[in-house]
């Protein structure tokens, strides 16, 4: 578990975790369903079929390949983040979103050093993601956090059409030369 302040970041135990991870997956769908709309008059997916499609394959979230990590504050699941093997020494972050009630107290940047550190752990060479453009907040937290933005690449769930309103991004964690 890694802690900063008041946040507190696990894996998930399943099943007693499933309420939450159902919620917050719920929660964050929605919240980028109705930007999405909003912004530019296009709704990606039903976010009730997703969860579901998400809950029935959850094994991609779990080790030795994938994480799946809940953020607390308060005893309160408020965040979450998962990992997931999109090639032999790539991995790919998903549903990464903390609740707006907790936001800027540092839980995105503790899910996001978690799923960095067992990323590394399992061997991966490379992670990957893919944010909507609109989430500007994220994209500096990335950045900050060694992400470079490239092209859109093959692994990714997202669809050719909406791919325009994405941004994706890679973080090599391969140590420098003369680390």
């Amino acid at each position: 578990m890694t802690e900063s302040s008041t946040i507190q970041v696990r894996e998930a135990r399943l099943p007693e975790d499933l309420e939450a991870i159902e919620r917050l997956w719920f929660e964050y769908l929605t919240w980028g369903n109705e930007e999405m709309q909003a912004r530019h008059g296009v709704h990606p997916h039903s976010p009730r079929e997703t969860v579901g499609q998400d809950m029935a394959s959850i094994a991609k979230f779990q080790p030795p390949h994938g994480r799946l990590v809940l953020a607390f504050s308060g005893g309160r699941a408020c965040g979450i983040g998962c990992l997931r093997r999109i090639g032999p020494d790539t991995a790919e972050i998903k549903r990464m979103f903390v609740d707006p009630a907790v936001r800027r107290a540092g839980a995105g940047r503790a899910i996001l050093e978690y799923l960095l550190a067992a990323a590394a752990g399992a061997g991966y060479v490379r992670v990957r993601l893919d944010s909507p453009r609109f989430m500007t907040a994220a994209h500096a937290l990335y950045r900050s956090a060694g992400f470079v933005d490239i092209g859109p690449y093959a692994e990714s769930e997202i669809p050719d059409a909406y791919k325009p309103y994405l941004i994706f991004m890679e973080r090599d964690l391969t140590p420098a030369s003369g680390d």
